[in-house]
Protein backbone atom coordinates (compact mmCIF):
# COMPACT_ATOMS: atom_id res chain seq x y z
CA UNK A 1 0.00 0.00 0.00
CA UNK A 2 1.38 3.45 -0.48
CA UNK A 3 -0.43 7.01 -1.06
CA UNK A 4 0.30 7.79 -4.75
CA UNK A 5 -1.11 11.25 -4.53
CA UNK A 6 -1.88 13.96 -1.72
CA UNK A 7 -3.99 16.99 -2.08
CA UNK A 8 -4.87 19.70 0.51
CA UNK A 9 -7.55 22.49 0.12
CA UNK A 10 -7.29 25.51 3.23
CA UNK A 11 -5.89 22.24 5.20
CA UNK A 12 -4.09 24.52 8.56
CA UNK A 13 -1.68 26.71 6.93
CA UNK A 14 -1.94 25.48 3.34
CA UNK A 15 -4.36 26.83 1.00
CA UNK A 16 -3.28 24.49 -1.53
CA UNK A 17 -0.81 21.94 -2.02
CA UNK A 18 -0.83 18.81 -4.83
CA UNK A 19 1.76 16.52 -4.44
CA UNK A 20 2.83 13.63 -5.85
CA UNK A 21 4.55 11.24 -3.92
CA UNK A 22 7.26 8.65 -4.31
CA UNK A 23 6.70 4.91 -2.99
CA UNK A 24 9.64 4.65 -1.46
CA UNK A 25 10.95 7.52 1.24
CA UNK A 26 10.07 11.02 0.97
CA UNK A 27 11.76 13.52 3.12
CA UNK A 28 10.09 17.00 4.13
CA UNK A 29 12.50 19.37 4.38
CA UNK A 30 12.45 22.78 5.90
CA UNK A 31 12.58 24.77 8.89
CA UNK A 32 10.44 24.78 11.96
CA UNK A 33 6.80 25.91 12.12
CA UNK A 34 7.03 26.11 8.15
CA UNK A 35 4.38 23.40 7.49
CA UNK A 36 6.05 20.28 7.67
CA UNK A 37 3.94 18.34 10.21
CA UNK A 38 0.66 19.47 8.85
CA UNK A 39 1.50 17.60 6.28
CA UNK A 40 1.95 14.63 8.10
CA UNK A 41 -1.30 15.26 10.33
CA UNK A 42 -2.69 15.60 7.00
CA UNK A 43 -2.06 12.15 5.69
CA UNK A 44 -2.81 10.90 9.07
CA UNK A 45 -6.29 13.00 9.08
CA UNK A 46 -6.79 10.98 5.46
CA UNK A 47 -6.37 7.69 7.09
CA UNK A 48 -7.84 8.10 10.65
CA UNK A 49 -10.75 10.96 9.87
CA UNK A 50 -8.80 12.92 12.68
CA UNK A 51 -5.96 14.15 13.71
CA UNK A 52 -3.17 13.21 16.31
CA UNK A 53 -2.43 16.44 17.31
CA UNK A 54 -6.04 17.67 18.52
CA UNK A 55 -9.44 16.71 19.32
CA UNK A 56 -11.02 19.87 17.48
CA UNK A 57 -11.58 19.17 13.82
CA UNK A 58 -12.02 23.19 13.40
CA UNK A 59 -8.39 23.57 14.15
CA UNK A 60 -8.07 21.65 10.95
CA UNK A 61 -9.35 24.66 9.10
CA UNK A 62 -7.95 27.65 7.66
CA UNK A 63 -8.55 30.83 9.98
CA UNK A 64 -9.58 32.18 6.09
CA UNK A 65 -12.26 29.17 4.80
CA UNK A 66 -14.84 27.04 5.82
CA UNK A 67 -14.21 23.57 4.96
CA UNK A 68 -10.65 21.73 4.40
CA UNK A 69 -10.58 19.23 2.34
CA UNK A 70 -8.37 16.16 1.54
CA UNK A 71 -7.35 14.20 -1.25
CA UNK A 72 -5.59 10.94 -1.77
CA UNK A 73 -5.23 7.98 -4.20
CA UNK A 74 -4.00 5.11 -2.37
CA UNK A 75 -2.73 2.28 -4.58
CA UNK A 76 -2.90 -1.55 -3.21
CA UNK A 77 -2.14 -4.77 -4.74
CA UNK A 78 -6.48 -4.62 -5.70
CA UNK A 79 -6.15 -1.71 -7.35
CA UNK A 80 -6.08 2.41 -6.97
CA UNK A 81 -8.71 3.95 -4.55
CA UNK A 82 -9.88 8.01 -4.84
CA UNK A 83 -10.17 8.71 -1.14
CA UNK A 84 -11.98 12.19 -0.02
CA UNK A 85 -12.35 13.91 3.16
CA UNK A 86 -14.03 17.00 4.12
CA UNK A 87 -13.98 19.24 7.53
CA UNK A 88 -16.62 21.98 8.25
CA UNK A 89 -17.96 23.59 10.96
CA UNK A 90 -21.23 20.84 10.73
CA UNK A 91 -18.86 17.81 10.83
CA UNK A 92 -16.99 16.17 8.63
CA UNK A 93 -17.58 13.75 5.30
CA UNK A 94 -15.89 10.65 4.02
CA UNK A 95 -15.80 9.46 0.63
CA UNK A 96 -14.39 6.01 -1.25
CA UNK A 97 -14.80 6.02 -4.93
CA UNK A 98 -16.43 9.65 -5.09
CA UNK A 99 -19.01 8.04 -2.49
CA UNK A 100 -19.88 9.56 0.41
CA UNK A 101 -20.19 6.77 3.22
CA UNK A 102 -23.05 6.82 6.05
CA UNK A 103 -19.97 6.26 8.51
CA UNK A 104 -16.41 6.61 8.96
CA UNK A 105 -16.26 3.44 10.17
CA UNK A 106 -16.87 1.77 6.92
CA UNK A 107 -14.04 4.60 5.42
CA UNK A 108 -11.41 3.75 8.09
CA UNK A 109 -9.18 0.94 6.94
CA UNK A 110 -8.30 2.24 3.00
CA UNK A 111 -5.58 3.24 4.10
CA UNK A 112 -3.35 2.14 7.10
CA UNK A 113 -0.85 4.76 8.78
CA UNK A 114 1.60 4.05 11.47
CA UNK A 115 2.64 7.67 12.93
CA UNK A 116 6.01 8.19 14.93
CA UNK A 117 6.89 11.13 16.96
CA UNK A 118 9.10 12.29 19.68
CA UNK A 119 5.77 12.31 21.80
CA UNK A 120 4.96 8.72 21.03
CA UNK A 121 7.80 7.60 23.84
CA UNK A 122 5.01 8.17 25.93
CA UNK A 123 3.51 4.93 24.62
CA UNK A 124 6.11 4.21 27.58
CA UNK A 125 6.45 6.15 29.88
CA UNK A 126 3.28 8.15 29.95
CA UNK A 127 -0.20 7.83 30.79
CA UNK A 128 -2.32 4.70 30.75
CA UNK A 129 -4.93 6.97 28.51
CA UNK A 130 -1.62 7.19 25.73
CA UNK A 131 -1.32 3.47 25.67
CA UNK A 132 -5.42 3.22 25.32
CA UNK A 133 -5.55 5.62 22.76
CA UNK A 134 -2.39 3.78 21.35
CA UNK A 135 -4.21 0.26 20.83
CA UNK A 136 -7.63 1.62 19.92
CA UNK A 137 -6.27 3.99 17.25
CA UNK A 138 -4.03 0.98 16.16
CA UNK A 139 -6.55 -1.68 16.55
CA UNK A 140 -9.40 -0.32 15.24
CA UNK A 141 -7.25 0.37 11.78
CA UNK A 142 -7.05 -3.36 11.37
CA UNK A 143 -9.75 -4.58 12.41
CA UNK A 144 -13.50 -2.84 11.60
CA UNK A 145 -14.86 -5.26 14.13
CA UNK A 146 -12.78 -3.73 16.66
CA UNK A 147 -13.84 -0.55 15.48
CA UNK A 148 -17.51 -1.05 15.44
CA UNK A 149 -17.06 -2.21 19.16
CA UNK A 150 -15.25 0.06 20.36
CA UNK A 151 -17.95 3.02 19.11
CA UNK A 152 -20.50 1.34 20.73
CA UNK A 153 -18.91 0.45 23.94
CA UNK A 154 -18.19 4.64 23.86
CA UNK A 155 -22.02 5.15 23.28
CA UNK A 156 -22.90 3.15 26.21
CA UNK A 157 -20.00 4.45 28.38
CA UNK A 158 -21.33 7.97 28.21
CA UNK A 159 -25.10 6.64 28.54
CA UNK A 160 -23.85 5.02 31.92
CA UNK A 161 -22.05 7.42 33.25
CA UNK A 162 -24.70 9.99 32.92
CA UNK A 163 -27.13 7.75 34.16
CA UNK A 164 -25.13 7.10 37.69
CA UNK A 165 -24.73 10.49 37.63
CA UNK A 166 -28.89 11.02 37.87
CA UNK A 167 -28.78 7.90 40.58
CA UNK A 168 -26.02 9.93 42.60
CA UNK A 169 -28.20 13.36 42.18
CA UNK A 170 -31.37 11.70 43.13
CA UNK A 171 -33.22 12.45 39.63
CA UNK A 172 -33.07 8.78 38.73
CA UNK A 173 -33.61 5.60 41.41
CA UNK A 174 -34.16 2.54 38.94
CA UNK A 175 -31.42 0.48 39.53
CA UNK A 176 -33.03 -1.93 37.07
CA UNK A 177 -32.19 -0.08 33.94
CA UNK A 178 -28.63 0.68 35.17
CA UNK A 179 -28.20 -3.14 35.62
CA UNK A 180 -29.46 -3.53 32.08
CA UNK A 181 -26.93 -0.57 31.10
CA UNK A 182 -23.88 -2.47 32.67
CA UNK A 183 -25.07 -5.72 30.60
CA UNK A 184 -25.18 -4.14 27.38
CA UNK A 185 -21.52 -2.23 28.40
CA UNK A 186 -20.14 -5.99 29.67
CA UNK A 187 -20.78 -7.11 25.94
CA UNK A 188 -19.09 -4.66 23.96
CA UNK A 189 -16.01 -4.34 26.71
CA UNK A 190 -15.61 -7.95 26.76
CA UNK A 191 -15.31 -8.12 22.91
CA UNK A 192 -12.30 -5.35 23.13
CA UNK A 193 -10.79 -6.92 25.53
CA UNK A 194 -10.45 -10.07 24.16
CA UNK A 195 -9.77 -8.54 21.15
CA UNK A 196 -7.07 -6.29 22.44
CA UNK A 197 -5.14 -9.43 23.97
CA UNK A 198 -5.57 -11.33 20.95
CA UNK A 199 -3.81 -8.74 18.57
CA UNK A 200 -1.24 -7.75 21.55
CA UNK A 201 0.22 -11.27 21.32
CA UNK A 202 0.88 -11.51 18.11
CA UNK A 203 2.33 -7.67 18.28
CA UNK A 204 4.38 -8.62 20.68
CA UNK A 205 5.78 -11.69 18.96
CA UNK A 206 7.03 -9.21 16.50
CA UNK A 207 8.20 -6.59 18.74
CA UNK A 208 10.14 -9.68 20.82
CA UNK A 209 12.23 -10.20 17.65
CA UNK A 210 12.85 -6.39 16.70
CA UNK A 211 13.97 -5.70 20.49
CA UNK A 212 15.94 -8.54 20.75
CA UNK A 213 18.26 -7.68 17.66
CA UNK A 214 18.31 -3.79 18.31
CA UNK A 215 19.61 -4.69 22.13
CA UNK A 216 22.17 -7.48 20.86
CA UNK A 217 19.87 -10.11 22.34
CA UNK A 218 21.06 -8.51 25.89
CA UNK A 219 17.35 -8.01 26.90
CA UNK A 220 13.76 -9.56 26.45
CA UNK A 221 10.67 -7.46 25.70
CA UNK A 222 7.26 -8.89 27.17
CA UNK A 223 3.53 -7.08 26.94
CA UNK A 224 1.16 -7.23 29.87
CA UNK A 225 -2.58 -6.19 29.90
CA UNK A 226 -3.52 -4.60 33.21
CA UNK A 227 -7.02 -5.12 33.51
CA UNK A 228 -9.36 -5.85 36.61
CA UNK A 229 -10.55 -8.97 35.03
CA UNK A 230 -9.04 -12.20 37.12
CA UNK A 231 -6.18 -13.67 34.37
CA UNK A 232 -8.00 -17.02 34.71
CA UNK A 233 -11.33 -15.52 33.42
CA UNK A 234 -9.85 -13.88 30.36
CA UNK A 235 -10.16 -16.95 28.05
CA UNK A 236 -13.02 -15.75 25.94
CA UNK A 237 -15.40 -13.03 25.19
CA UNK A 238 -18.54 -14.94 27.30
CA UNK A 239 -16.36 -15.75 30.30
CA UNK A 240 -14.68 -11.88 30.28
CA UNK A 241 -18.44 -10.87 30.01
CA UNK A 242 -19.50 -12.88 32.63
CA UNK A 243 -16.61 -11.42 35.00
CA UNK A 244 -17.19 -7.66 33.83
CA UNK A 245 -21.08 -8.09 35.09
CA UNK A 246 -20.08 -9.60 38.26
CA UNK A 247 -17.48 -6.45 38.91
CA UNK A 248 -20.23 -4.14 38.37
CA UNK A 249 -22.35 -5.75 40.70
CA UNK A 250 -19.21 -5.78 43.34
CA UNK A 251 -18.71 -1.95 42.53
CA UNK A 252 -22.13 -0.83 42.38
CA UNK A 253 -22.09 1.13 45.58
CA UNK A 254 -18.85 2.51 45.08
CA UNK A 255 -20.21 3.74 41.20
CA UNK A 256 -23.17 5.17 42.60
CA UNK A 257 -20.67 7.33 45.39
CA UNK A 258 -18.58 8.49 42.59
CA UNK A 259 -21.06 8.83 39.41
CA UNK A 260 -18.80 7.48 37.51
CA UNK A 261 -17.91 3.88 35.73
CA UNK A 262 -15.16 2.07 37.04
CA UNK A 263 -14.77 -1.33 35.61
CA UNK A 264 -14.15 -1.84 31.99
CA UNK A 265 -11.25 -1.67 29.51
CA UNK A 266 -11.71 2.26 29.63
CA UNK A 267 -10.09 2.11 32.61
CA UNK A 268 -7.14 -1.03 31.53
CA UNK A 269 -3.57 -0.66 31.08
CA UNK A 270 -0.33 -1.62 28.75
CA UNK A 271 2.70 -2.31 30.46
CA UNK A 272 5.97 -3.34 28.99
CA UNK A 273 8.59 -5.45 30.69
CA UNK A 274 12.12 -5.75 29.86
CA UNK A 275 14.28 -8.54 31.58
CA UNK A 276 11.10 -9.40 34.04
CA UNK A 277 11.59 -5.22 34.71
CA UNK A 278 8.53 -2.86 34.27
CA UNK A 279 10.13 -0.46 31.73
CA UNK A 280 7.83 2.30 32.75
CA UNK A 281 9.05 2.32 35.73
CA UNK A 282 12.56 1.26 35.96
CA UNK A 283 13.94 1.65 32.33
CA UNK A 284 16.52 4.03 31.41
CA UNK A 285 15.93 6.15 28.86
CA UNK A 286 17.91 4.10 26.19
CA UNK A 287 15.64 0.94 27.24
CA UNK A 288 12.26 3.37 26.83
CA UNK A 289 13.82 4.78 23.43
CA UNK A 290 14.40 0.73 22.19
CA UNK A 291 10.64 -0.25 23.70
CA UNK A 292 9.11 2.39 21.65
CA UNK A 293 10.45 2.26 18.19
CA UNK A 294 10.46 -1.75 18.89
CA UNK A 295 6.26 -1.64 19.53
CA UNK A 296 6.34 0.74 16.24
CA UNK A 297 8.05 -1.84 14.01
CA UNK A 298 6.33 -4.16 14.65
CA UNK A 299 3.61 -2.66 13.82
CA UNK A 300 4.60 -2.47 10.84
CA UNK A 301 4.76 -5.97 10.37
CA UNK A 302 1.02 -6.81 12.08
CA UNK A 303 -0.15 -4.29 10.02
CA UNK A 304 1.07 -6.28 6.76
CA UNK A 305 -0.41 -10.13 8.65
CA UNK A 306 -3.62 -8.46 9.34
CA UNK A 307 -4.51 -6.63 6.05
CA UNK A 308 -1.87 -8.13 3.54
CA UNK A 309 -0.60 -4.67 2.90
CA UNK A 310 2.08 -2.70 4.31
CA UNK A 311 1.05 0.62 6.07
CA UNK A 312 2.20 4.24 4.95
CA UNK A 313 5.12 5.24 7.78
CA UNK A 314 4.93 8.86 9.46
CA UNK A 315 7.91 9.57 11.35
CA UNK A 316 8.16 13.01 12.84
CA UNK A 317 11.50 14.73 13.65
CA UNK A 318 11.76 11.72 15.30
CA UNK A 319 15.30 10.88 13.87
CA UNK A 320 17.23 13.41 15.47
CA UNK A 321 15.72 11.39 18.76
CA UNK A 322 17.57 8.64 18.13
CA UNK A 323 20.81 7.77 18.01
CA UNK A 324 22.98 6.07 15.36
CA UNK A 325 22.46 2.63 16.07
CA UNK A 326 18.47 2.96 16.63
CA UNK A 327 18.76 4.85 13.10
CA UNK A 328 20.54 2.79 11.46
CA UNK A 329 18.06 0.09 12.59
CA UNK A 330 14.90 1.73 11.52
CA UNK A 331 16.15 3.08 8.38
CA UNK A 332 17.29 -0.43 7.23
CA UNK A 333 13.93 -1.81 8.61
CA UNK A 334 12.23 0.29 6.34
CA UNK A 335 13.78 0.01 3.17
CA UNK A 336 12.54 -0.78 0.10
CA UNK A 337 9.59 -2.51 2.20
CA UNK A 338 7.22 0.34 3.37
CA UNK A 339 6.24 4.23 2.06
CA UNK A 340 8.26 6.49 4.50
CA UNK A 341 7.16 10.07 5.56
CA UNK A 342 10.21 11.55 7.33
CA UNK A 343 10.17 15.20 8.45
CA UNK A 344 13.51 17.22 9.14
CA UNK A 345 15.19 20.19 9.31
CA UNK A 346 18.23 19.24 7.63
CA UNK A 347 19.57 15.98 5.73
CA UNK A 348 22.72 16.10 7.76
CA UNK A 349 20.37 14.82 10.60
CA UNK A 350 19.58 11.77 9.09
CA UNK A 351 22.38 8.48 7.79
CA UNK A 352 21.94 9.70 4.19
CA UNK A 353 23.82 6.75 3.02
CA UNK A 354 20.69 4.48 4.47
CA UNK A 355 18.34 6.29 2.19
CA UNK A 356 18.35 5.30 -1.44
CA UNK A 357 16.72 7.41 -3.87
CA UNK A 358 14.56 9.79 -1.79
CA UNK A 359 11.98 11.93 -3.20
CA UNK A 360 12.89 15.10 -1.75
CA UNK A 361 10.24 18.04 -1.31
CA UNK A 362 11.32 21.47 0.54
CA UNK A 363 8.54 23.45 2.91
CA UNK A 364 7.99 26.87 3.70
CA UNK A 365 5.62 28.55 4.46
CA UNK A 366 2.62 26.68 3.58
CA UNK A 367 3.79 25.69 0.27
CA UNK A 368 5.95 22.70 -1.09
CA UNK A 369 8.10 22.35 -3.95
CA UNK A 370 9.52 18.71 -4.98
CA UNK A 371 12.97 18.88 -5.54
CA UNK A 372 13.59 18.68 -9.24
CA UNK A 373 15.80 15.32 -9.37
CA UNK A 374 14.07 13.19 -7.35
CA UNK A 375 10.61 14.70 -8.27
CA UNK A 376 11.98 13.24 -11.86
CA UNK A 377 12.25 9.93 -9.81
CA UNK A 378 8.69 10.16 -8.08
CA UNK A 379 6.76 10.71 -11.72
CA UNK A 380 8.41 7.60 -12.85
CA UNK A 381 7.10 5.19 -10.18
Amino acid sequence: MYLQELQLRDFRNYSAADLTLGRGINVLLGENAQGKTNLLEAIYALALTRSHRTANDHDLINWQAKTAQLRGRVVKASGTTPLELTFSRQGKRAKINHLEQARLSQYVGQLNVILFAPEDLAIVKGAPTVRRRFMDMEFGQMNPRYLYNLSQYRTLLKQRNRYLKDLQHHKQHDLLFLGVLSDQLAAYGAEIIYQRLTMLKKLEHWAQAIHAEISQHRETLAFHYATQVAADQLSDPKTICAALTALYKKQRDKELYQGTTLIGPHRDDLHFQVNDKNVQTFGSQGQQRTTALSVKLAEIDLMKEETGEYPVLLLDDVLSELDDARQTHLLTAIQDKVQTFITTTSLSGITRQLIKDPTIFHVSGGTVVADDASADSASTE
